[in-house]
């Protein structure tokens, strides 16, 4: 999988997240900053993330994927 694929994909779901992405091949790290997030517990903002790329874990196109979500104020 690459970056731009996971960028994309955040993007989509989050049309105002700024999204930074880390890492090669299958295993990924990404910042997101989203307003989405204000109020929500860290599972919470993580969670529906990863939900977009369960099918690329079970098929193993993605090994791993840590997610950092942030609102702007956290910054």
């Amino acid at each position: 999988m690459k970056a731009e694929e996971i960028v994309d994909r955040i993007c989509a779901a989050y049309p105002d997240a700024k999204v930074t992405p880390d890492g090669a091949d299958c295993n990924f790290s990404v910042t997101v900053v989203s307003e989405a997030f204000d109020g929500l517990s860290p599972i919470q903002r993580q969670r529906p993330i990863l939900a977009l790329f369960k099918d690329d874990i079970s098929s193993g196109a993605l090994h791993a994927l840590s997610i950092v979500a942030k609102t702007p104020g956290e910054v």
